[in-house]
């Protein structure tokens, strides 16, 4: 059976989409996977990265796009009443509802929904409260041991080379995004592109030009 680790953040909707596709895009596959939340906004930080909410006319897009492959993969979407939100409540609960600070799939999935079916605030207190009734953690979501698990998960995706999310990390290799999954599969199954060097060679091309570099026209 070969081990998963999915790093997620439920603000982002690619991670929902890829979350939602995942069990198709592993059909026949021996599996495991653990879920293991982390805070985006501290991959981008890490990585000198703005957000694709952060820029305008990628933002609009980015919504666009995600509307549209919901419906063609048939997945329930609409877009929450304020995007991007703060989504630290969300993590933490998700890690609060195991000891381990993994949540299982039932607990990705009902804060996944939360946010991007309804059409309402996902960070809205009275909500958080009643998903968290509902979820009912075995942790207290508030402590400083799950705010610690959570920070874990980052620093931990971050020395594996994560960037983003949704990400899938399979024996040291990273799988990013929703487009990744039939590339994920191709891995699982043994496909023969991943015999080669290609993936190392990849890596290994070099850097022609910095953008800080002055470009003459």
């Amino acid at each position: 059976m070969t081990s998963i680790v999915c790093y997620l953040d439920f603000i982002s909707p690619y991670a929902y989409l890829a979350f939602e596709r995942l069990p198709e895009a592993l059909r026949g596959v021996s599996y495991s996977v653990r879920y293991k939340p982390v805070l985006f906004a501290s991959l981008l930080k890490h990585h000198g990265q703005l957000g694709p909410a952060e820029i305008p006319a990628k933002r609009d897009w980015t919504y666009r796009q995600v509307m549209w492959t919901a419906q063609q993969q048939k997945t329930p979407l609409e877009m929450p009443l304020s995007h991007p939100f703060n989504p630290l409540g969300l993590l933490r609960l998700a890690v609060a509802c195991d000891a381990a600070g993994t949540p299982n799939r039932y607990t990705c999935e009902t804060i996944f929904r939360h946010v991007w079916t309804g059409g309402q605030e996902a960070s809205d207190t009275a909500r958080l409260a009643a998903l968290s009734a509902q979820l009912a953690p075995v942790q207290d979501a508030a402590s400083e041991r799950v705010k610690e698990q959570l920070k874990a998960h980052a620093a931990e995706a971050i020395a594996l080379g994560v960037f983003g999310v949704p990400a899938f990390v399979v024996d040291g290799k990273v799988f990013w995004g929703l487009d990744s999954l039939p590339m994920l599969r191709d891995y699982l199954l043994g496909g023969a592109w991943f015999a080669g060097s290609a993936w190392n060679d990849a890596a290994a091309v070099k850097i022609g030009m910095a953008r800080s570099v002055a470009v003459r026209e």
